[in-house]
């Protein structure tokens, strides 16, 4: 059974690109990723299924029911999580997730004391008190207190440090463990990695693939970064795997995507001081991945 419907949905805003023709479904009890560059369409997208803009053309459902026309229905079943929090500054961390669990008919307190211990948060405080992280968290609460079947995140984990991003990702491990659905929308691929079990990528606008993690990762690339203590030869790094080269002097940048024992033994010539290999994110990904599709 699909959670979520999307099909041809488009939002045009005159002149300026929304999102075109836009197609994928979330099955249920899936973490699935919604993943591409910022400004690729991806708030715009659950914006339209939230039913907070309409869309041009197209159409989406969530539980079954048209996004635009049940919207209130579907919002009682709904957690939000968007990637900027805005909050009455006056009121205290209790009163809001109070006043916001009022809206669902249901005793939420013990679900609201338990969420916030779990990430540290101080219930007692007010809001203009708190740092951008700590908001984060209240909108994390706020998305979760009263259990929903289907949750939505945009760029959740920004303003989390690394300690909270784990336990926040725990946390929405044990909510899928129990059945509930999740749409995971992110420009960090080591994020969507983590969690997804499939994922739509979008491009300006418009969805170019849809696909397992597992393929996503096997095609993954490596950002590597080498200090040499001589000049580095330009050609001596045009092997096939390579793209995004810059050589400036005695340091060298690019991607690298194959046998990653082939590019360590070829580094291994050069007198190296330092070596850095990381995971890109995924404008770097993608950089490469957007002009193969051009």
């Amino acid at each position: 059974m699909n959670i979520i419907e999307i099909n041809n949905l488009t939002k045009k805003y005159g002149n300026q690109r929304g999102i075109s023709n836009v197609n994928f479904c979330v099955e249920e009890g899936e973490i699935f990723g919604f993943i591409g560059p910022n400004g690729a369409g991806k708030s715009t997208t659950i914006r339209t299924l939230l039913g907070l803009i309409h869309p041009t053309s197209g159409n989406a459902t969530i539980f079954g029911k048209d996004c635009i026309k049940s919207a209130p229905d579907i919002a009682k079943e709904i957690g939000y999580l968007p990637s900027e929090v805005f909050y009455y500054n006056n009121m205290k961390v209790i009163d809001l997730l109070k006043y916001s669990a009022s809206f669902y008919k249901k005793d939420c307190s013990k679900r609201i004391k338990e969420l916030s211990e779990i990430l540290s948060l101080d219930l007692n405080r007010k809001i203009d008190d708190l740092s951008f992280g700590n908001k984060k968290k209240v909108g994390i609460v706020q998305g979760l207190l009263h259990e929903p079947k289907l949750i939505i995140l945009d760029e959740p984990t920004s303003g989390l440090d690394p300690l909270m991003q784990q336990k926040f990702f725990k946390l929405l491990e044990e909510e899928n463990r129990k059945g509930t659905t999740i749409l995971f929308s992110s420009h960090i691929l080591s994020e969507v990695q983590k969690m997804c079990n499939r994922v739509a990528i979008i491009k300006e606008g418009e969805i170019i693939k849809v696909e397992k993690i597992s393929t996503l990762q096997e095609n993954n690339y490596k950002k590597i970064k080498i200090q040499s203590n001589s000049i580095i030869d330009n050609n001596f790094l045009n092997i096939d795997g390579i793209s995004n080269l810059k050589i400036n002097d005695t340091m060298a940048n690019f991607l690298f995507k194959g046998n990653i024992n082939l590019i360590i033994q070829r580094l291994s010539q050069i007198d190296m001081s330092n070596i850095w290999i990381e995971e890109p994110d995924l404008e770097e990904i993608f950089m490469h991945y957007y002009e193969k599709e051009d």
